[in-house]
């Protein structure tokens, strides 16, 4: 799973954060589903499978930095 983390390309991840994890761009929608997650009205499994949709970029974003740090200090 690390091979496959660091093999993936830094302009890939970056692009999808920006396109996938940002549309619609106003407002992004990542910023709307995750105010719902906060006032506790995310409550349709639409609603869920969004959030998920749009947070994994960033996800995968955080995972990348993660696994590139530690392959950087071994």
């Amino acid at each position: 799973m690390v091979d496959f983390i660091h093999q993936l390309p830094w302009v890939l991840v970056i692009v999808a954060c920006l396109t996938l994890g940002l549309a619609p761009f106003q407002p992004p929608h990542i910023v709307e589903k995750l105010k719902m997650l906060r006032k506790g009205t995310l409550k349709k499994p639409l609603d869920w499978f969004d959030l998920f949709f749009h947070a994994t970029p960033f996800f995968v974003l955080f995972v990348k930095v993660a696994v590139e740090s530690w392959l950087l200090f071994q």
